[in-house]
C-alpha cells in the first residue's frame, strides 16, 4: 500500500485523477455482472391436476323414429296419383298413392263372368244328380250312374269354389291399386312419382311412425365395448341448449359398417314434443379412462438429443429440471403425454427455448397455472401460492 501511495505521489494531479476513475469504474462492472447474475426468470406454468377414473365420449345423430315403414304397392302398375309430400302427416288407412286399375277391373270382370259359369254348371249337374238319384231309388237305373252324377256334381262345386277365390283375389288386386298407410306418422322420404311404373315390393313412401324416438349414432370400434343396450347416457341437442335428455343404449350394431367400420348405435328417448325427426344430437357417455394421459400446451413440450422433454419446476428450491416425456398424440388443444407427468407438478408452459438446467424461476403470485388433466377430462384453473 505504502508503494501505492508513493506510485501516486509521483504521479501528476490529473494522473492520479485517471487512475481513480479507472479503478471505480472496473468496480461498477463486476457489481454489475453480479446483478446480472441474480437475475430470476419469471415463467409461466401449468400444472397437473388429478386424473379421472372415468372420461367422456362424445358422438353425434340425428333423431329418428324408432319405426319406418317403406311402404309399396302389392301389385305393379303405372302410377297415376301421388296424395302426401314430404314431411306430411297421415293417419292409418290415409291413401298415399294410385297406380292405373284398369287391367284390373278387367280381370274382376272376367273372374266375375267365370264364377256365374260355374255356378250355372254347378245347377246343371245337380239338377242331374237329383234325376239320377230318383231314377236309382225306382230301380230304373244302375248305382254306377248315381255315382257318376254325384262325382261330375262334386267337381263342378270345387270348379265353382275355385273361380270365387279367383274373383275375390281379383278384387282384392282392384284395392291394392291404393297404397294407404297402415299406421299414422310422418312422410320422411318420396321414391317415385305420377308416371312412374313400379313393380310390387318397390318402396314409394317412407312413414316414421308415431311414438317414440331415437337417436342413430356411428361409434367406431375401439369404443364399441363402452356401449352396452340399457346403459344410461345423456342427450343433448344443437337446436336447443337448454334441453338436455336421459336416453339408453337401446340397440348396438352386431357387425361394423363395411365402409365406415363404425357400428350404428340406436338411443332411445323419453316423449318429450321439442324434440323432432331430424334435429341434430349430441350424445355423451361415460367410459372408463384405462390410459391415463394428461395434456399439455403444445409450446411446454421440448426436445432434448431427439428426446422429448418438458421442464418442470421444483418448488421448494424455484428451479426447473429437465423431465423425458412419452408423447402419445398430438391434439388440437395441446399434447396428449402418456408417461413422464404426475398430479401435482408443475410444468413450464412457454419460454423452454430459454430454460436451462437449475434455472432459477420465478412463479408470481397472481400468475393463474391452466390445469391439465386426464385425456378427455376438463379442469379448473388454479393459482399458485
Amino acid at each position: 500500500m505504502s508503494s501505492f501511495n508513493s506510485i501516486i505521489g509521483r504521479l501528476p494531479a490529473a494522473g492520479s485523477l485517471l487512475l481513480v476513475a479507472v479503478t471505480l469504474g472496473l468496480a461498477g462492472c463486476s457489481q454489475e455482472k453480479a446483478e446480472v447474475k441474480d437475475v430470476i426468470r419469471p415463467v409461466k406454468v401449468v400444472e397437473i391436476a388429478q386424473a379421472h377414473d372415468t372420461r367422456t365420449l362424445s358422438y353425434s345423430g340425428s333423431v329418428r323414429a324408432r319405426t319406418e315403414s317403406a311402404l309399396a304397392f302389392r301389385v305393379n302398375g303405372k302410377i297415376t296419383e301421388r296424395l302426401v309430400d314430404i314431411g306430411q302427416h297421415v293417419g292409418s288407412g290415409d291413401v298415399l298413392a294410385r297406380i292405373d286399375p284398369t287391367d284390373y277391373d278387367l280381370s274382376v270382370k272376367s273372374a266375375q263372368a267365370a264364377l256365374d259359369a260355374a255356378e250355372r254348371q254347378v245347377e246343371t249337374v245337380e239338377l242331374a244328380r237329383k234325376r239320377a238319384e230318383q231314377l236309382f231309388a225306382k230301380n230304373f237305373a244302375p248305382k254306377s250312374q248315381l255315382e257318376q252324377a254325384t262325382l261330375t256334381y262334386d267337381q263342378a262345386v270345387a270348379t265353382r269354389d275355385s273361380a270365387r277365390s279367383s274373383f275375390d283375389q281379383a278384387k282384392n288386386q282392384v284395392g291394392y291399386t291404393d297404397l294407404k298407410a297402415d299406421t299414422a306418422g310422418i312422410v320422411t322420404s318420396v321414391n317415385a312419382d305420377v308416371g312412374q311404373v313400379v313393380g310390387s315390393g318397390t318402396p314409394v313412401v317412407t312413414v316414421a311412425v308415431d311414438g317414440e324416438k331415437e337417436v342413430l349414432i356411428a361409434v367406431p370400434e375401439m369404443e364399441i365395448a363402452q356401449f352396452k343396450p340399457g346403459k344410461v347416457v345423456k342427450a343433448g341437442f344443437w337446436s336447443d341448449d337448454a334441453l338436455a335428455l336421459e336416453g339408453k343404449v337401446r340397440e348396438v350394431a352386431g357387425s361394423a359398417d363395411p365402409q365406415s367400420r363404425t357400428f350404428a348405435v340406436r338411443v332411445s328417448l323419453p316423449d318429450d314434443p321439442r324434440v323432432l325427426l331430424g334435429m341434430t344430437a349430441s350424445i355423451e357417455a361415460s367410459a372408463a379412462n384405462e390410459r391415463q394421459q394428461v395434456s399439455i400446451p403444445l409450446s411446454a413440450l421440448a426436445e432434448q438429443g431427439s428426446q422429448p422433454i418438458v421442464w418442470t419446476v421444483d418448488r421448494s428450491a424455484d428451479t426447473v429440471h429437465a423431465r423425458k416425456v412419452k408423447v402419445a398424440a398430438f391434439a388440437a388443444d395441446g399434447v396428449r403425454v402418456a408417461e413422464g407427468l404426475k398430479p401435482g407438478d408443475v410444468v413450464v408452459a412457454a419460454g423452454t427455448q430459454f430454460m436451462t438446467e437449475n434455472l432459477k424461476v420465478k412463479l408470481a403470485a397472481d400468475t393463474v397455472l391452466q390445469s391439465a388433466s386426464a385425456a378427455g377430462d376438463g379442469g379448473d384453473a388454479k393459482q399458485v401460492r
